[in-house]
């Protein structure tokens, strides 16, 4: 019954859908009063560290308010690839550890020791290890995502972008709201906050979410659940009106995850090494797994324990703004923690082939001052400086096949960075702007690490690496005003990516350089028929040096390594259309298309195969074998579209609300295992009421509901006959309550 009402609902909004739609950027569109038209919405953003309306923001901007994450099925950080043109996330091989990539930009390991490409912020405050974003989202306004090189307005450096995430501050009057849904396979989510005034001046706001079940995955061999969620965060807020001048606003949030890790799928036959042949899997929910006595004695957990994450995090952050009467000062302090301890069963079988445990402490500590000029005038201009401070102690054992004993790669890095930077706007004519902007970082980094070697025999001497940089990035662009509701824009920025170390082979340590990454943007942003419909659209040229990617390098003595190394040019271009539209009273039709390809222009690479064979099989590797791949395309999604449709009706005193999202996502090379990931498209339905107060509703919500079968990461370790994959689920349906006071 409850598909067939989803499935109904879906139909009935596609129905409605039979014109173009549009995309993630735009809340839902506000419905006037009677017997005036419906418009869209003005969204305010901070991309630009002031309130502005997205439309007058000169860079291809997206955002997705928090209203709309449980209809779009957002409920981590990584689900915004679904929901955004020119994004991916994953987890590589279905770990804790996301890769962030915007317009083809970003990195694919995973280790937990390395600079994003794509700065993640949580409340002005940067998260620099992304390890730290899987918590579930809590009490979120919106979230804003910019795509090109960030420096010039941002505590952190960045080639790919920026994701902005904005939480719910304190209300000025009292506030509560609680949200429940249950599910498939015994899903459930709740999801709580208070909000109001504690005394004279002084704001609160406290929010809570936990999520448990779902498992959906099952075990070939003793058929035991696997997938269930248990996350729980916490968040509390307080806003101190200091003085008339001053505003303090005190942040502390706590997150912890011991969900279930993700189970590996067979999509051939696997050869166990003087073992069996496990035949493929035939059904996508299975999977396979078994910890041994020895994985499970350094874990800390008991023989029968499942692929399991058992992370824990705490952020605490002071923002006080002062008005100086002929500017506004800001200051943000933060201090953040996180552990993790994961295990994961890569082979996907009963048998110790590719299992690993990892281990990290991370430790944050980072101060940003900025002086921004105050309000809208002539010549607004910013300054500012961020330094920051990381500790990083991790490392992993894995237990592989021909391997009798566990082998340990422990580090500990550390981190120094410093940078100042600015960011000026000048309005030339009435219909004329002027941008410029200026970045100079300083950045060291420090690895010390014993190696990668077998537990039992003698630990090797420590060897410490370093490696730094000192760049400046950059800004200049302008906007133009052709009419009052049709801006075009232009922009070349510069931007850098910190270098790093490879740490899942240490004996590999060596420092990569620092990638750096020109792009050149032109734009529009258009509204018409009476801000009826909007028109946003981007194309980008990116010249890309040094750009890190996976490759090999070979040891004299240990033969092949993987290891993250640099392309010395290549190129990628591509655009975006994103179009919003409400034709009707009540009917909102969103659409977004992402677009695009490149090329190494110049890359001579290590090639394995040819080396293995000119070396003798037992070593050493003297003879490094390598082939010219200038000219190869670069392994990402070419295209992705998707786009939104919703109704909402009055009927018998209650608001009815239809909603359907989906998205296409074209096929991927995976690297890894040397296969084409296949494209698939998602689809999601909602279907919800409540009374036209709206204290309450009720509704009936379904994801994925054509059940597609689409993979997120594949590996070819282990030499097996096809490639391991890590799945998504299936369709899942259910029900959610809201309540509001």
């Amino acid at each position: 019954m409850t598909r067939d009402l989803l499935l109904t609902a879906s139909s009935l909004a596609l129905l409605l859908a039979a014109a173009p739609a549009a995309h993630a950027e735009d809340a839902p569109a506000r419905t006037a009063a009677a017997g005036e038209a419906t418009v869209l919405e003005d969204i305010v953003v901070t991309a630009q560290r002031r309130a502005q309306s997205s439309q007058s923001v000169g860079a291809s901007l997206s955002v997705v308010g928090g209203d709309q994450l449980d209809e779009k099925a957002i409920s981590i950080v990584n689900d915004l690839e679904n929901a955004v043109p020119n994004m991916e996330v994953d987890s590589q091989f279905g770990g804790g550890q996301p890769q962030f990539r915007i317009r083809g930009i970003g990195a694919r390991e995973y280790s937990s020791n390395n600079a994003s490409t794509v700065g993640i912020y949580v409340d002005e405050v940067a998260h620099p290890y992304t390890v730290t974003t899987q918590g579930a989202l809590l009490d979120v306004a919106r979230m804003e995502v910019l795509r090109g090189p960030q420096g010039t307005l941002y505590g952190r450096n960045t080639t790919g972008g920026a994701v902005n995430i904005i939480t719910n501050a304190p209300t000025e009057d009292f506030r509560a709201g609680l949200s429940a849904e249950y599910g498939s396979y015994d899903g459930a989510k709740l999801e709580g906050y208070v909000s109001g005034p504690l005394a004279k001046g002084l704001r609160g706001r406290f929010a809570a979410i936990t999520e448990q079940g779902g498992a959906w995955q099952y075990n070939r061999d003793t058929g035991e659940k696997l997938g269930d969620l248990d996350k729980t965060a916490l968040r509390g807020r307080l806003s101190w009106d200091a003085t008339d001048r001053i505003t303090v606003d005190l942040t502390g949030e706590y997150v912890r995850d011991q969900s279930d890790g993700l189970g590996f799928r067979l999509l051939g036959p696997y050869n166990v090494l003087n073992g069996p042949v496990i035949p493929a899997d035939t059904a996508w929910r299975i999977t396979g797994w078994r910890i041994s006595p020895q994985m499970a004695a350094i874990a800390g957990v008991s023989t029968d324990a499942k692929p399991f994450r058992d992370n824990e995090g705490s952020n605490f952050n002071a923002r006080v703004k002062a008005d100086l009467g002929w500017a506004d000062l800001t200051s943000i302090s933060a201090y953040e923690t996180f552990r993790r301890k994961e295990y994961n069963d890569w082979d996907g079988t009963k048998y110790y082939e590719s299992d690993v445990l990892f281990y990290n402490k991370i430790t944050v500590r980072s101060q940003e001052l900025r002086l921004n000029s105050k309000g809208d005038q002539r010549l607004n201009w910013m300054v500012g400086a961020h330094v920051a401070d990381e500790q990083n102690d991790g490392g992993f054992y894995t237990q592989f096949r021909g391997v009798a004993q566990i082998i340990n790669t422990g580090y500990h890095q550390s981190v120094e960075a410093q940078g100042v930077f600015t960011h000026n706007t000048f309005r030339l004519t009435d219909r004329l702007t002027l941008i410029g902007g200026l970045r100079y970082e300083h950045e060291r980094r420090t690895l010390t690490s014993a190696g990668t070697y077998r537990m039992g025999d003698p630990v090797p001497a420590l060897r410490t690496y370093e490696t730094g940089m000192s760049q400046i990035s950059g800004k200049i662009g302008a906007e133009y005003k052709l009419a009052d509701d049709v801006l075009l824009y232009a922009n070349i920025s510069r931007g850098v990516k910190s270098g790093g170390f490879t740490t899942y082979n240490a004996t590999s340590a060596t420092p990569f350089k620092p990638e750096a990454v020109i792009a050149y943007e032109t734009g529009v942003k258009s509204e018409f028929f009476n801000r009826r419909l909007r028109f946003n659209g981007a194309l980008f040229y990116y010249d890309y040096k040094n750009q890190q990617v996976q490759g090999l390098e070979y040891s004299r003595d240990t033969g092949r390594l993987g290891k993250i190394t640099n392309v010395p040019k290549s190129h990628i271009y591509g655009g975006e259309i994103e179009m919003a539209w409400t034709p009707l009273r009540g009917l909102n039709i969103t659409q977004n298309l992402g677009y695009k390809t490149g090329k190494y222009d110049e890359y001579n690479a290590i090639d394995g195969a040819a080396t293995d064979k000119a070396n003798p099989p037992e070593g050493p590797w003297t003879v490094i074998v390598t082939n010219d791949r200038s000219g190869e395309r670069l392994a990402f999604p070419r295209m992705n579209y998707g786009g939104a449709v919703s109704y909402e009706w009055g009927q018998l005193g209650y608001v009815w609300r239809a909603e359907t999202n989906y998205n296409y996502r074209d096929e991927l090379y995976s690297t890894s295992s040397s296969s084409i990931i296949p494209a698939y498209w998602l689809w999601n339905a909602n279907l919800s009421m409540g009374p036209e107060s709206g204290r309450w509703s009720v509704g009936l919500w379904g994801r994925n509901i054509f059940n597609q079968y689409y993979e997120e990461t594949r590996n070819g370790f282990n030499g097996s006959a096809r490639p391991t994959t890590s799945p998504h689920v299936g369709r899942t349906v259910g029900v959610r309550l809201k309540v509001t006071l």
